[in-house]
């Protein structure tokens, strides 16, 4: 059996650490803010650096990885003999894995004795995270590239992705929710909870009044849908302390804690601003 590397970006949010931690090579979304034109990584500005800047007022861009990265780095993991398989964020949502999609394409014609799988998972953030952390489980496990394919392909319909945020004027810059609503959500403090849909692309499901009910909300979801309560990730905006209440509520349910915290990266949180929370788990279906 063929040796492989398992690879995505870091739309992921399990952070450069956990990333090294697991043996998985990521390429870096890159960001920069609208009064400067310089880029930064997650790597070369700290998430508190960013989220403070954008408490300030800054407003931020987000870029995909291009396809000659991929390329470069897809050809040097097969020169070495390893196959690739990459897990990527939904293309709803950026155009990274199809940048991915590409460079496979010609590589698989140059090396076709290799195998590379690029999937598109049709999620996002710490969902597309689980993914990973289960795949790289399996490959420490001896499974073979195609088991860990044919893993996620089954499962990432089963992956829930569900968030909530503390200010609707990011959405709005995104254009997920318009003027109107985002200025009758903050004068009645109204908060969105809001999903990854099965097509990869984000749907605000309903609303509560506050931001203590808004993490309520997502506790209530874990606890009707989740099938496997030992297995959940939590990813916040720098609001560490309301991630931990949201653990804290889950636990007291379910007696069990996250399998991760993390930050959430720069280049998702521009679109979801300081205070989001996203939780993921398996359930039958999203």
């Amino acid at each position: 059996m063929a040796e492989y590397t398992v690879y995505t970006d870091s739309s992921c949010d399990m952070g450069s650490d956990i990333l090294k931690e697991w043996g998985v090579r990521y390429e870096t979304l890159t960001f920069k803010f609208e009064d400067s034109d310089k880029e930064y990584t997650n790597d070369t500005m700290s998430c508190d650096e960013f989220y403070d800047r954008m408490r300030k007022g800054g407003i931020a861009k987000t870029s995909a990885v291009n396809m000659q990265t991929f390329y470069d780095g897809f050809k040097e993991e097969l020169e070495k003999g390893n196959d690739v398989i990459y897990i990527g964020m939904s293309t709803g949502l950026s155009n990274t894995a199809n940048a991915a999609s590409i460079a496979a394409d010609e590589l698989k014609v140059e090396f076709p004795e290799r195998k590379i799988y690029t999937i598109d998972t049709l999620t996002a953030t710490c969902g597309q995270g689980m993914l990973i952390d289960h795949v790289c489980r399996m490959k420490k496990e001896g499974k073979s590239i195609e088991e860990a394919a044919d893993y996620v392909y089954a499962n990432m319909q089963k992956v829930c992705v569900w968030f909530i945020v503390d200010d609707l004027i990011y959405l709005k810059r995104g254009g997920r929710i318009s003027a109107t609503a985002a200025f009758a959500g903050g004068v009645l403090q109204l908060k969105p909870v809001l999903r990854v849909t099965p097509d990869g692309k984000l749907e605000n499901v309903q609303k509560v009044r506050g931001r203590t009910q808004s993490i309520k909300a997502l506790e209530k979801i874990f606890s009707q849908k989740c099938t496997d309560k030992s297995n959940y990730f939590i990813c916040h905006g720098s609001c560490l302390d309301e991630a931990k209440t949201l653990e804290d509520m889950i636990y007291a349910s379910c007696g069990n804690r996250a399998r991760y915290i993390t930050e959430m990266s720069p280049v998702i949180g521009a679109h979801a601003g300081p205070g989001v929370i996203v939780l993921s788990f398996m359930a039958k279906e999203r």
